[in-house]
């Protein structure tokens, strides 16, 4: 491979890694390239940590003979057995050693000491290489501080000389491009995990200007928990952040699988959002979330009475109306969220479950707008004075709540 072939290969990287192609393709799009200019690749594995809160990385794997798992992702590598694989692998070994790279010719005699390697020699491979690519403190984000990758070949050979010269050469470029994907990905998790999907969606087309606001119809939801100032004061400390992430997991998942959008997570208070072109359909959708709800509720307070710890329910309130819908703040410190009387409202509808004694209240808006079959499980439970609301509201909860 000549310095033209190299040049061509390391320009299709540059504008992969610009044109945001997904990191597989990008791994895969270079070692077809590799072999198509003379470089004997056979094998190939791309990884980096990441920044998100459930897992720790994502892999990237190519094979040029048979159909693999091209990505996965990883989750911590700190314990258990996942942290006794991790531990054998030659990226574990070149990170604590400080090495930049390691070889093992598998087929000549070399050590098969590293986690995979007996595999790979088993399907015939005879060389193997790892490296690894540092960043600086400038170019780390969260645990993304380098980049693995290695490549194994099955060539009688081995890797030539001038097959790793290539590779050296071109590696840190493949590395580039990944990153680049890479931290445009942490950026969609970082938004859509704190901003929630519709807001990071809107923040990450460029909406970001303070004051920036559309006026939009939308259906309301606001929910806490029953008694958790109570459950608070009389549990162990270290029962209160895993209860509230139980429960709130409880409402956020099935939020979103009713289609809704979690704006904004107060304490263990949760304000959500439902919008569709048709109203009614956003306010069924606002119900089938709740019934996902009830139903999670059911199964965790059952676990968590099991285990002995201490269950609660959920207050929901439901209201429709018109909101502004973009960014609030100061100049250096924005929220994307709903403002408005109708905001006022749904969380003071909330509240006066527990004055009703009832789990959840719609306001008569909200029902109103309700398709005629969606409406006929609902009952009137009177009128309330809600604070900071200039009339009495009339309220409605399902025939089950008030049953």
């Amino acid at each position: 491979m000549d310095a033209k072939d190299i040049g061509e290969i390391a320009s299709w990287l540059m504008q992969a890694g610009l044109k945001g192609m997904g990191e597989a393709d990008i791994l895969a799009g270079f070692c077809e390239q590799c072999r198509q200019h003379g470089l004997n690749l056979d094998r190939a594995m791309a990884l980096m940590d990441t920044l998100h809160p459930v897992y720790e990385g994502r892999a990237f794997r190519w094979d040029g003979n048979q159909a693999i798992e091209r990505e996965f992702e990883y989750g911590p590598s700190h314990q258990g057995i996942a942290a006794e694989n991790w531990q054998r692998t030659s990226f574990h070994h070149m990170l604590t050693t400080g090495a930049d790279e390691v070889r093992r010719r598998i087929g000549f005699g070399d050590p098969i000491d590293f986690y995979g390697l007996d595999t790979l020699h088993a399907d015939g491979h005879t060389d193997y290489i790892a490296m690894v690519h540092r960043f600086e403190e400038g170019g780390t984000i969260g645990e993304m501080d380098c980049f693995y990758s290695n490549f194994a070949t099955a060539g009688a050979a081995g890797f030539p000389d001038e097959d790793l010269r290539v590779l050296r050469k071109l590696t840190p470029a493949l590395a580039l491009a990944i990153k680049c994907t890479g931290t445009s990905r942490i950026a969609r998790t970082i938004a859509e995990v704190y901003l929630g999907e519709d807001a990071a969606r809107h923040v990450l087309e460029g909406k970001i200007t303070r004051g920036k606001a559309e006026r939009i119809s939308a259906a309301l939801w606001f929910s806490d928990l029953a008694n958790y100032t109570r459950i608070s004061d009389t549990a162990e400390p270290d029962e209160i952040i895993p209860m509230l992430n139980a429960y709130a997991d409880a409402v956020i998942s099935s939020i979103h699988e009713a289609g809704g959008n979690v704006l904004k997570l107060i304490g263990d208070g949760t304000l959500a959002i439902f919008k569709a072109r048709d109203a009614s359909d956003a306010c069924a959708a606002a119900l089938m979330a709740e019934s996902l709800l009830r139903q999670r509720l059911r199964d965790l307070n059952s676990q968590r009475q099991i285990e002995g710890r201490p269950v609660t329910e959920v207050y929901l309130g439901l209201h429709i109306g018109d909101v502004f819908y973009g960014n609030i703040g100061s100049m250096d410190r924005l929220d994307f969220t709903v403002i408005g009387p109708a905001v006022n409202e749904v969380s003071r509808i909330a509240s006066m479950c527990r004055s009703a004694d009832r789990n959840i209240l719609m306001s008569s808006n909200f029902v109103e707008t309700l398709a005629a079959d969606q409406s006929n499980d609902l009952v009137s439970v009177g009128r309330y004075a809600l604070r900071g609301v200039n009339r009495p509201q009339e309220l409605f909860t399902l025939l089950s709540s008030a049953a």
